[in-house]
């Protein structure tokens, strides 16, 4: 069978847009005497073939022997690269910078030293300008070489100068990167568990946050020391749901690139990152007109150059564009206007799937399934987390409890209530193994186990109607005094179930409920 995961090259090749096909070809034939070289064919086979098979591939070009494909295909990629690489330097400050350091070495080794040192002199005003930190130390590394081994009459006192300059540019370094490696861990322990679970998960996330580096990082002026420092406390913030915190770090985090915005062309990622935290934060302090604000700012910089022409950027805005504009539908109640989103999301997904982790898809099956169930469309709901749930996959086992959860009571919506006492046991098994039970959980399941009990039960529609709305009023005013204790929020956070219970309880849908909160809280 094809597999287009296993060819790295056929996955690059089909990346390619056309102006970037176009200018490969330019780029062979420059640099080619012959136009019609195996590199081309095999580089025109692979575009047009719509999955990599290699026996095919040869098949239908005898002229590609088998024995050469493999060197074939190395020489191909190593090619595509370098014409990229040409077309993107403009691009790319640190392609910029990588140049100007090969003519600076080139100099250099022509016995060029004064061409060579000041040459380097422009390179490290660029790289301060830009906050290229690591090939400032590059461009100090060879300075010093070329003092060291020549008479260059440069300024008095210039192995002191040297020195405290790569002191200095040391420090920093590993500063950025010991906060950026504390960071990813923060985050990684994120995408494996969600937020913080138990007193235990506090105990494991305080520690990490009282890493030494964070002291000495504390009065750190430079752009990427900052950046990292405030991602920390963000991720802390966030995972822990210290709400305020997040907002607090996320809004450094953008403001940091409103005051240097050239950091917007070279750091763009991080910035979409930055946004989407300031939005995700404004989604959970339930501002709404400042999540609306965000979102424009986010919609109007996904419009720009430096997010057109970069796939990278594309994707990440692509992302977390369409988690805000979902998130704005839950805050709003207006589930059924944003399933009409979905069949664009769809397709998006689709076409982007070489490029998307898992992590995002499974976040997008969990968003959309909620989207369906707060419509009142239970099945569709069921059909999305049936995804998640079949997906063996070993990160955000929150995402994947909460899945489980969710799937259970939209079976129970349906009324399939032989389903509910089979998939109760196991779901209440998995959530216990991930250690994934709260208080909210555990009295949840208790419910819809006495709910079980009593469908069975002979009365008529209307006393079991009764019933079951004292057993939801009952429930509702069990629940809602746990919304304000944080290590059992995070139940709310992937379940209304508050407002769930409300609309049982009112005969109205779950969008109905919160549709008239927000309206209520907004007017």
């Amino acid at each position: 069978m094809p597999n287009l995961s296993t060819d790295a090259l056929f996955i690059l090749v089909k990346s390619l847009e056309k102006g970037e096909k176009r200018n490969f070809k330019l780029y062979m034939k420059r640099n080619s005497a012959s136009a019609d070289l195996k590199i081309i064919q095999l580089f025109d086979a692979l575009d047009k073939m719509r999955d990599y098979d290699e026996e095919e591939l040869l098949l239908k070009h005898e002229s590609i022997q088998k024995q050469q494909l493999s060197n074939l295909k190395a020489h191909l990629y190593e090619q595509v690269l370098s014409s990229l690489r040409i077309l993107k330097q403009n691009e790319n400050i640190d392609l910029q910078i990588h140049e100007q350091l090969d003519h600076a070495k080139i100099l250099y080794n022509k016995g060029l030293y004064l061409q060579s040192l000041r040459l380097l002199e422009k390179i490290k005003t660029l790289t301060k300008q830009n906050n290229q930190v690591t090939y400032l130390l590059q461009v100090l590394f060879l300075e010093k070489k070329i003092e060291s081994l020549h008479i260059t009459r440069s300024i008095q006192d210039r192995a002191k100068q040297l020195s405290e300059e790569i002191d200095d540019v040391n420090e920093r370094l590993e500063l950025i990167a010991k906060t950026s490696n504390l960071s990813l861990q923060l985050y990684g322990w994120y995408i494996q568990h969600g937020h913080a679970r138990n007193d235990e998960d506090r105990v494991t996330l305080d520690a990490l946050m009282h890493d030494p580096i964070m002291e000495r990082n504390k009065s750190s002026k430079g752009f990427y020391e900052r950046l990292y420092r405030y991602q920390c406390h963000c991720w802390y913030g966030f995972i822990t749901q210290d709400f305020l915190l997040h907002y607090r770090y996320s809004q450094k985090w953008v403001d940091l690139y409103e005051k240097e915005e050239n950091m917007k062309q070279i750091e763009a990622a991080q910035y979409i990152k930055g946004l989407h935290n300031l939005i995700t934060s404004h989604f959970d302090l339930k501002n709404f007109q400042k999540l609306n604000d965000t979102i424009a700012i986010l919609e109007d910089f996904s419009n720009t150059p430096i997010v057109l022409n970069n796939k990278n950027n594309l994707i990440q805005s692509f992302v977390y564009l369409y988690i805000a504009k979902i998130n704005k539908h839950f805050l709003e109640g207006s589930f059924s206007e944003g399933l009409t989103m979905i069949p664009k999301m769809e397709e998006q997904l689709k076409e982007n799937e070489l490029y998307l982790d898992s992590h995002r898809v499974l976040v997008f099956y969990y968003k959309i399934a909620s989207l369906f169930f707060g419509a009142g469309d239970a099945e569709k709901a069921i059909d999305y987390l049936n995804r998640i749930i079949n997906w063996k996959l070993n990160l955000r086992d929150d995402l994947q409890c909460y899945a489980r959860l969710l799937h259970l009571i939209a079976h129970y919506e349906l009324g399939n209530m032989d389903v509910v006492r089979y998939l109760s046991k196991s779901v209440y098994r998995f959530m216990a193994k991930m250690k994934n039970l709260s208080t909210v959980e555990e009295i949840l399941f208790n419910f819809l186990r006495k709910s079980i009990q009593s469908a069975g039960a002979p009365s008529s529609a209307l006393e079991r109607n009764a019933e079951m709305k004292k057993s939801f009023s009952s429930l509702l005013a069990t629940l809602q005094p746990l919304e304000k204790n944080k290590l059992e929020s995070r139940a709310f956070m992937y379940l209304d179930i508050i407002s769930w219970l409300e609309s049982k309880i009112q005969d109205k849908e779950v969008q109905t409920i919160i549709r008239e909160k927000f309206e209520a809280n907004n007017s």
